[in-house]
């Protein structure tokens, strides 16, 4: 919805008020509205892919920038040459933000960027410049959040017009061509902006202006916050519970769903603080949902973006690395918490899909597969029952057809089926008069020949670009995988992708953000450093390995120097020495990603825990309370935070062990450790006679082993209970739960 009339701006006391925006170009839009919404078919074909036709996007490595490198609209990336050839020229700017995997961002390149016309009049009247929002989220983040001041929403494609010193002062998300959808015609839109820099320039720099103040004040917090509290914990679990979705599991009703992870990891947080059954239950048929659903990929692993109905059954069938990795710790945490084998299943088959299709062979791992192959969205995915059957014969077809919902007539476009778990695996077996273990396999059969067969189609693009901050997140969760499914291949990927990272993306000790074809660039944002940060504290509890734990810290150490608020608490989503846009962001909404506030926060604390430097604990503890306003008043909308608060109100367990990494004794203590959920706590390890571990994390200092048993100690407080060879008492020492 394109709402032109108000800009929505934070009053002092936290509550929103509108202001009035009743100028020219807010009259024209509505004017726009009003106009004819008849339909057009698409226009514009992909002219002879040569270097004659392409336009400077072609020196590029963002597959999304390539993507529009034969437009015929004269693109700039961001940077300096855009910027001052606007001024030079005094031109506005026309940004388009989106990313490679977008799907209405293909859309407005087909019908606008490659029209010849609506390129002619974008390139006599603008300097267009184009931005992968994953490789310039600080970009990507001002303005989204003008756009959203401006209009009511947002989205991608982003599109939004700025004057030479790139104040926004007219935005919107994906415009078609011409009137239609109740949207106004993007040519239309450009005609009336071009007229009106020539005619009513000043009241564009005033809007430009108004939008800029409000930007520059957006992430200021209230004063007075207070102090974070259990209350805050509670509140969340209650807003969570009244807006559970009883029926399908997830949260709202009618519309999209999302795969709320970090939610369902907070929920439970909250049901092992206290037990309340009600909150595992909305834990486990949100993930039944999910995983049962047509937007987990049922042939070969891995989650889409999100469900575009309530039951969980027509995606949109992109396909993103961070999504996978937090399902990935979420299912295994639930696994941890129920020792339900399917939870772990599901967990090694989107790591299963990660190792095979989204992995680079040097280490790392890709960003993102498009929903669309063939200029269509899903058709890689979907089925018809005939197409099953030819592969797998009548029987067994049939039986595959019917647990899994494929159907003459289909549930999606052209009558086919997004296959889904229709059926109980019980009830079927019983049905065909089969034995349930003789069904698994069945279907399993089928599974693994479909996928051989679905590899021949022709794949959705990937983007192959390797985001620090996003392999930090899969890091993590290989990592969590090998220790508690003890499946080395995990490991192996995990420390594959970080020294990959330390390689390619870590500069003269700067970490980077984005790699691809060689070419490292971007200075690091904080998710990039919070996420690998958090990914190699999780290497070294996993390994024992020290110099995991070292860069840990070092790269720790430059995150607070580059990105702490000294006056207000909390992070700069930028470093000091990065690019000075209109505003500096500090984003705590944990969205699609945890927001790198969160994560860095849980990282002060377990760090604190690991090496006894309580001044990590105080930063923590004073960018929680700098954060309490926005906690208070709406907990649900940051869920890896309230992980991080949990974590901050209990007394995190500090287990050391005494022994040798590689022995039995050892292996067995872990187990019984990961087997468990006790998500607050670290973990390290004593060996004999390494006195530089213990100077690092000084409570390994005199663990020693009992009769040269490999040992446990679970401490509190720097205060270690009696020490134990014992699997059963160290359970029970470990199991201790804090009651909210």
């Amino acid at each position: 919805m394109i709402r032109c009339q108000n800009l929505t701006i934070p009053g002092k006391d936290g509550i929103f008020i509108v202001m009035k925006s009743a100028h020219w170009i807010l009259l024209s839009l509505l004017a726009l509205l009003a106009c004819s919404r008849d339909s057009q078919s698409l226009e514009g074909e992909k002219g002879e892919k040569n270097l004659e036709n392409a336009n400077r996007l072609i020196h590029e490595k963002s597959p999304y920038l390539l993507q529009h490198a034969y437009n015929p609209v004269d693109w700039y990336s961001w940077g300096e040459e855009a910027l001052q050839t606007a001024k030079k020229e005094n031109k506005p700017i026309f940004l388009s933000i989106g990313y490679s995997t977008c799907h209405w961002c293909h859309v407005m390149e087909v019908e606008s960027f490659e029209n010849e016309e609506i390129a002619a009049i974008m390139n006599e009247h603008f300097i267009s410049i184009k931005v992968d929002r994953e490789e310039r989220p600080d970009v990507d983040e001002v303005y989204m959040t003008a756009v959203q001041a401006m209009t009511g929403g947002g989205g991608w494609p982003l599109s939004v017009f700025l004057t030479p010193d790139q104040k926004p002062f007219f935005g919107g998300t994906y415009f078609p061509p011409d009137d239609r959808f109740g949207r106004p015609g993007f040519k239309k839109i450009l005609l009336t902006m071009a007229d009106a820099w020539k005619t009513r320039r000043d009241e564009i720099e005033n809007e430009g202006a108004r939008v800029t103040t409000y930007l520059q004040g957006k992430w200021d917090l209230p004063k007075g916050g207070g102090r974070v509290s259990e209350a805050i914990l509670e509140k969340a679990y209650t807003q969570l519970s009244s807006s559970f979705d009883e029926t399908y599991g997830g949260f709202g009703g009618g519309g999209n769903k999302f795969p709320r992870s970090m939610t369902l990891s907070f929920l439970m947080r909250y049901y092992r603080n206290t037990g309340k059954e009600r909150a595992l239950e909305i834990v486990e048929k949100t993930l039944e949902g999910m995983a049962h659903g047509g937007m987990y990929d049922q042939v070969g692993g891995g989650f889409h973006r999100y469900s575009t109905d309530p039951k969980w059954l027509v995606p949109h069938f992109e396909k993103m690395l961070y999504d996978n990795a937090l399902l990935a710790k979420t299912y295994l945490e639930a696994y941890q918490l129920t020792r339900k084998a399917d939870y772990a299943q599901i967990t090694r088959e989107i790591l299963d899909y990660v190792l095979r299709d989204m992995s680079h062979p040097e280490g790392g791992f890709y960003s993102a597969e498009d929903a669309d192959s063939e200029g269509e969205e899903g058709v890689f995915y979907v089925w018809r029952p005939e197409e099953i059957k030819e592969v797998l014969g009548e029987r067994e077809g049939d039986l595959f057809c019917d647990y899994y919902g494929a159907t003459p007539e289909g549930n999606f476009e052209g009558g086919k089926s997004i296959l889904h778990v229709r059926r109980e695996l019980k009830g079927l077996a019983k049905e065909a008069g089969i034995p349930v273990e003789e069904l698994k396999e069945i279907l399993q059969r089928g599974r693994d020949r479909l996928l051989e067969v679905r590899a021949k189609r022709i794949r959705p693009h990937r983007d192959d670009k390797i985001l620090t901050a996003w392999n930090g997140l899969m890091i993590s969760s290989m990592t969590y995988a090998y220790q508690v499914l003890e499946e080395p291949k995990y490991l192996e990927a995990a420390q594959s992708s970080a020294k990959f990272i330390q390689k390619e993306l870590v500069k003269k000790g700067r970490l980077l953000r984005r790699y691809r074809e060689g070419e490292a660039k971007f200075l690091g944002y904080l998710v990039d450093y919070a996420f690998f940060v958090m990914a190699l504290i999780d290497l070294y509890e996993a390994t024992f390995e020290i110099d995991y734990l070292k860069e840990a810290l070092r790269l720790h150490s430059e995150m607070v120097r580059l990105f702490w608020d000294e006056q207000g608490g909390g992070f700069f989503d930028t470093g000091n020495d990065g690019e000075v846009l209109l505003a500096r962001s500090k984003e705590v909404y944990d969205g699609a990603i945890p927001s790198g506030n969160s994560i860095a926060i849980l990282n002060l604390l377990r760090l604190s825990e690991l090496t006894g430097n309580r001044d990590l604990k105080t930063l923590a503890e004073k960018s929680l309370n700098s954060f309490s306003s926005l906690l208070n008043q709406s907990p649900t909308a940051y869920p890896q935070l309230l992980c991080g608060l949990d974590f901050y109100l209990d007394t995190p367990k500090e287990i050391v062990l005494a022994g040798r990494h590689n022995a039995e004794d050892t292996r067995v203590l872990l187990q019984g450790i990961h087997r468990h959920f006790i998500p607050n706590k670290v973990l390290a390890l004593a060996t004999p006679g390494d006195g530089k571990t213990q100077k690092l994390i000084p409570m390994l200092e005199g663990r020693l082993t009992l009769n040269g048993k490999a040992t446990v100690y679970v401490c509190e407080n720097y205060t270690c209970k009696l020490p134990t060879t014992e699997v059963r008492v160290m359970e029970e020492l470990l199991l201790g739960k804090r009651k909210i």
